[in-house]
């Protein structure tokens, strides 16, 4: 407890990398939750021992494959109700959990946990320079309050530049029926 600031939380894990499972590097952390302010996110300090796997080879195909596309891409429903995510969808989905991670960050308080359930809906935005735009409709699962969250994020990317969420919003929940 830091007095009239927040919590702060030291923290250390290990990550692994996505691509390959036996990578793993050490990190360690430091997290400020500011107190009453709830629109703050929270400070993050981190140091990585070592590096994880250069994934330029498989950023370069999934550009040129997407760039190389007559028509916008457009998918919903990533993964299926069983789970499923069709192998050319999945650099989708690993940009989605990327940027998702980035939302998650800046709307998170000690009394959330996120995590990414589903894209909803992405579509690709035509765009007349080097960068692939995405605007995804995500839905994020509140571990805590078992809430699920409509969430809209317009990505950015470009394999040597890296990701930006350009926008975000928590979205109204549907009523279905």
């Amino acid at each position: 407890d830091i007095d009239d600031v927040g919590h702060k939380y030291y923290l250390e894990l290990e990550l692994e990398d996505v691509l390959d499972k036996d990578s793993t590097v050490n990190c360690t952390a430091e997290v400020l939750y500011h107190l009453g302010n709830k629109n703050i996110a929270p400070d993050v300090q981190f140091t990585l021992e070592g590096e994880l796997k250069n994934a330029d080879e498989a950023d370069n195909i999934f550009y040129n494959r997407i760039k190389s596309l007559e028509k916008e891409l457009v998918a919903e429903n990533i993964p299926d109700s069983h789970g499923n995510v069709p192998p050319e969808m999945e650099p989708i989905r690993l940009l989605a959990w990327v940027a998702s991670g980035y939302v998650i960050w800046q709307n998170s308080t000690e009394n959330t946990k996120f995590q990414l359930a589903q894209i909803k809906h992405v579509k690709q935005v035509k765009r007349s320079d080097e960068y692939l735009e995405f605007d995804y409709m995500i839905l994020l699962h509140d571990m805590v309050s078992q809430e699920i969250i409509p969430w809209q994020m317009t990505v950015l990317w470009h394999p040597q530049h890296g990701i930006q969420v350009t926008q975000d919003s928590r979205q109204p929940k549907h009523v279905s029926g």
